[in-house]
């Protein structure tokens, strides 16, 4: 009976080893495409385009689930990168999303705020900082301007701040090298 355990066992090692080596050798580490997609994306993570966030409407539109053209915080020009990229045509942003806006960031008035941390819980980059009836404030650099604290908040403490272009936040209105897109 020891033996027949102990056979068992063996045979189990032995097989539970294969299957461990083969599943790093033959690991398969995902649509390269989506990827891609992803890295043109804002990643507000708004929800804007009808989905959750960035990296589920990448993967829909690898899929052919989804249009190119449904971004509203990536604007004309991600939809132009979306379309060299995937070698399909560009089309203009879909009417049945938002229209796009200037790049904003998220400014909570201390002096009004309860401390109720549903603009926290909305949040979907975890760019606003404060506990349960303590006043909360916004990290600026974390915040993509997605607008998701506005509705929770109940005392109407949070407002959009256009962000000005400068030296420091400017950028290209196309990518540095078009052949690489292409």
């Amino acid at each position: 009976m020891l033996t027949g355990i102990i056979i068992v066992a063996g045979i189990a090692a032995v097989l539970g080893a294969l299957l461990g080596y083969a599943a790093i050798r033959f690991r398969v580490e995902g649509n390269p495409v989506v990827a891609e997609i992803d890295k043109i994306l804002p990643q507000t993570q708004c929800g804007q385009c009808g989905f959750a966030g960035c990296h589920p409407y990448a993967e829909a539109i690898a899929e052919g689930q989804a249009d190119i053209n449904r971004c509203p915080p990536g604007g004309e020009r991600n939809i132009r990168r979306l379309a060299d990229l995937l070698g399909v045509e560009f089309k203009p942003l879909s009417d049945d999303v938002a229209e796009p806006k200037p790049r904003s960031l998220a400014v909570i008035d201390e002096s009004l705020c309860i401390g109720c941390t549903l603009c926290i819980q909305a949040c979907p980059v975890d760019a606003i900082l404060g506990a349960s009836k303590q006043m909360h404030t916004v990290i600026a650099s974390e915040c993509t301007g997605c607008e998701l604290c506005l509705p929770p908040c109940p005392v109407d403490c949070i407002r959009m701040v256009p962000i000005k272009e400068d030296l420091g936040n400017w950028r290209w209105k196309y990518p540095a090298n078009p052949l690489r897109a292409a």
